[in-house]
């Protein structure tokens, strides 16, 4: 059987990402009844940060410990990936070794070229192109206060970049409708969003992207690399904040959400994200279970206690 790898959205099926959210509330309760299954007893996960992490790096290896595992912290500072070592090399090396490679990236080529030559599943953790890690935790997350987001209309609000993409793809995945809103020239890549079809739309305003919206969604308006730009970027993004104002354009029962880190009165204000509708608090805990079904199912091959797959 050839290797499956988590490099986008599109390399899980339906029926997998049902039984991913079954398995990941399992998961869920089992850790709040204090229960701990170990069922990665002895499994290694190899984690490659080429940018800094909080959430990614706490909940991937806390994820692994709790459930019998053990996860490797590995920077460019610190092995030959630093040095010049060939990414081919590196990859042949190291899934001789672990059982599974999480990757963030700085370029996704990189990811894809690493995959190519392990011979374990590699996760893509975030690139350039995408996160979609993240959207495991947004769709639960959703999924858990709402119910279903198939047929929901789902706002994103800000920089066309990683995370715009991958709420694209999601919106091809799990069927539900995407506005987009970004200034001009920060708009997601064409090939994505022509890709999707007229499951996404791009609209000017921030006001538009929100009318009825059941979710809605922004990022920083300066990622990690991008920090040069931040004044710019504050100039370019004026009018693209989510506020109380723009909240109450969407549905009364509107969820909020943001994959955090956030800059309270920059992309979000504070009263919008420490607010009722807010989730990302959810959102940021549910990284964690999501991708402890997904390193179970990549390296067991099934979602244990799962019906639905």
């Amino acid at each position: 059987m050839s290797t499956r790898h988590f490099l986008s959205l599109f390399d899980l099926t339906a029926d997998e990402y049902r039984a991913l959210f079954e398995r990941a509330g399992q998961l869920q309760t089992a850790r709040e009844r204090g229960e701990r299954p170990d069922t990665l007893s002895r499994r290694v996960l190899g984690m490659i940060f080429e940018k800094a992490s909080t959430r990614t790096r706490l909940s991937f290896e806390s994820g692994m410990a709790q459930l019998g595992g053990s996860a490797i912290f590995l920077s460019p500072r610190d092995t030959q990936l630093g040095r010049g070592e060939p990414i081919e090399d590196s990859a042949r090396v190291m899934s001789r070794m672990v059982d599974a490679i999480m990757i963030r990236a700085n370029d996704h080529g990189m990811l894809e070229t690493f995959a190519e030559n392990s011979r374990v599943p590699v996760i893509n953790a975030l690139t350039d192109r995408s996160h979609p890690c993240q959207l495991l935790a947004d769709i639960y997350t959703y999924q858990r206060h709402r119910g279903s987001i198939a047929g929901k209309r789902v706002a994103w609000v800000g920089d066309g970049f990683n995370m715009c993409h991958s709420y694209i793809n999601a919106a091809r995945m799990f069927d539900f409708e995407l506005t987009v809103a970004a200034p001009c020239g920060y708009e997601p890549d064409t090939e994505i969003v022509e890709a999707a079809g007229d499951r996404v739309r791009l609209v000017e305003t921030a006001a538009e992207a929100v009318q009825g919206a059941d979710l809605v969604v922004t990022d920083v308006w300066a990622s990690m690399g991008q920090e040069e730009e931040r004044q710019r970027r504050l100039r370019d993004f004026h009018g693209y904040q989510i506020n109380a104002d723009l909240m109450g354009r969407a549905q009364q029962d509107a969820l909020f959400m943001h994959c955090l880190p956030a800059h309270r009165g920059e992309e979000v204000t504070a009263d919008v994200i420490d607010g009722s509708q807010s989730v990302v608090w959810d959102e940021a805990e549910a990284r964690m279970y999501t991708q402890q079904a997904l390193v179970e199912f990549l390296m067991l091959g099934e979602f244990p206690g799962a019906t639905t797959a």
